[in-house]
């Protein structure tokens, strides 16, 4: 015949008298406290939650366009998803460039000649070993962050122009509406010290090439050009001061 043992268990949580002489004798730990759940509270509803523009603000573009239904009710909500919406696309278009791109001969036209026709495209015609377009490079990628609205690409003078002469390395195009609107053969184009900042200058002389996307006019473009090309001026004077008091 089996032997069977049974093991009584109490309520959880519960405790005897016996249980209680002992803990105070500190023969057993201190009772655990009782299991209590959580309160239980229901999902939020999601059409309950109230529409003003923070709500608004959490939409992505795409929710925008799907709760026009659902503000057209509301003239102040309506008008800020459209805001909001405009102000989505616009900063897309503002990150659509931001660097340098490299193109082919066989890109040339779809990327340059055929861009849109309020984005102004900057093209290096440049050779890899050539010291010269290397530092024009460096200052079209520093201007190519600063300036995303604008469109920046180079391009093996070659590539481009077949027997394009090594000589007239780098030179710098710029188009607008499929034209040509201006043109800089070689590094002295842009002064005796090649920088970010005055190729700005030069690039800016005659048309709003440059454009950060946010700055509202041409003509605020150009200010804070002309004010970062003298601030660089007036350090690199400092600069030249400094080590003339130095070595004395």
């Amino acid at each position: 015949m089996a032997d069977y043992h049974f093991v009584y268990k109490d309520v959880e949580g519960a405790s005897t008298q016996w249980d209680d002489i002992q803990r105070k004798l500190g023969n057993l730990p201190p009772k655990p406290p009782a299991f209590k759940p959580d309160p239980f509270e229901p999902a939020p509803d999601p059409d309950s939650v109230p529409k003003d523009k923070s709500w608004i603000d959490e939409k992505t573009e795409e929710e925008l366009e799907e709760i026009e239904d659902d503000v057209d009710d509301d003239r102040f909500l309506e008008e800020y998803r459209k805001k909001r919406l405009a102000e989505m696309r616009k900063a897309v278009k503002i990150s659509k460039y931001g660097s340098v791109m490299p193109i082919s001969g066989s890109d040339f036209v779809r990327e340059v000649s055929q861009a849109p026709q309020d984005v102004w495209v900057v093209v290096i015609l440049y050779k890899e070993g050539f010291p010269e377009c290397g530092l024009l490079l460096q200052c079209l990628e520093e201007l190519a962050v600063k300036y995303p609205a604008t469109k920046f690409v180079k391009i093996i003078s070659t590539d481009c122009i077949p027997n394009y002469p090594d000589r007239n390395l780098p030179t710098l195009l710029v188009y607008n509406n499929g034209a040509v609107k201006a043109n800089y053969v070689g590094l002295h184009s842009f002064g005796r010290r090649c920088t970010p900042e005055g190729v700005a200058l030069v690039l800016c002389q005659s048309d709003p090439v440059l454009n950060d996307g946010q700055s509202g006019s041409n003509a605020s473009v150009l200010e804070g050009v002309r004010k970062r090309f003298i601030e660089k001026v007036v350090t690199e004077h400092e600069d030249h001061d400094d080590d003339g008091s130095s070595s004395d």
